[in-house]
């Protein structure tokens, strides 16, 4: 087990324990097990954990082709997954767009004000005026109850077929660069093109996010799979650590917001 522990951060200890049993799971009780939805630094780590070709096999779905957030479903070999098995609920937002705007913040303050935890729910879709939804089917009844008004908008809430989800494309820039080291403050001057020293301040002055949650570290060493946004120059993810070259400069592949 100590082996796992040092390819993954020590704040990751907690969920990688959680992954191992849900492997066990399934290879004690040769059934699948489906997973809440997890955020793409957690799904690098489950499929990190649990390999290819072995006896437990990962499939991830969210809703659409293009989400950040899935649930992953591990399973025997056995096994054939189909979308159905996530259980995944679509709604969508009904509001007078005429006359106020509902941002995507609104809409994760007032799931959050409702008790639903962020791993209930998906990804949040907005194409002009129309928002939707993903969420764990199981919450869909208390959602139909509760979910009435986005601050003092009062809206109405629709259960949509997967086939009427808004049409969402692809939105990521993939860019290959070299960075001195894997340090935040590196990467986000190469990513940004900006100085180094900028970057630092970004992160100090807490204006840069990795997975989500606010990072002040300029040292803090990135990996596979970790989403950053800084404020006011986007987000992007870093898809693939391709090892160094032989000045000993890190090799990344990283997605850009566009």
């Amino acid at each position: 087990m100590d082996n796992i522990y040092q390819h993954f951060r020590p704040e990751e200890k907690e969920f990688i324990d959680q992954v191992v049993n849900w492997k066990q799971y399934v290879e004690d009780c040769y059934a699948p097990k489906l997973t809440d939805f997890l955020d793409p630094r957690q799904i690098h780590i489950v499929q990190s954990i649990i390999g290819i070709g072995q006896q437990v096999r990962v499939h991830v779905f969210g809703g659409h082709e293009f989400c950040e957030r899935k649930r992953v479903l591990l399973y025997p070999d056995y096994y054939t997954p189909a979308d159905e098995d996530f259980q995944i609920a679509l709604f969508e937002i009904k509001y007078p767009s005429k006359f106020v705007t509902i941002t995507h913040r609104q809409v994760l303050g007032t799931l959050m004000s409702l008790g639903v935890k962020r791993e209930k729910f998906g990804d949040i879709l907005i194409g002009g005026h129309r928002i939707q939804f993903f969420i764990v089917k199981e919450l869909k009844d208390y959602i139909k109850l509760e979910f009435c008004q986005v601050g003092k908008i009062s809206i109405e809430l629709l259960e949509m077929n997967m086939n009427e989800m808004i049409s969402i494309g692809e939105t990521w820039h993939e860019q290959q660069t070299t960075v001195s080291s894997l340090r935040l403050d590196a990467v986000i001057s190469s990513i940004y093109n900006i100085s180094r020293q900028k970057a630092q301040t970004l992160i100090q002055h807490g204006q840069v996010k990795v997975n989500w949650r606010i990072t002040e570290q300029t040292s803090f060493i990135c990996d596979e799979g970790d989403m950053i946004s800084a404020r006011g120059y986007g987000r992007s993810k870093i898809i693939v650590i391709d090892g160094q070259t032989r000045k000993e400069k890190w090799r990344i592949l990283v997605g850009v917001m566009k």
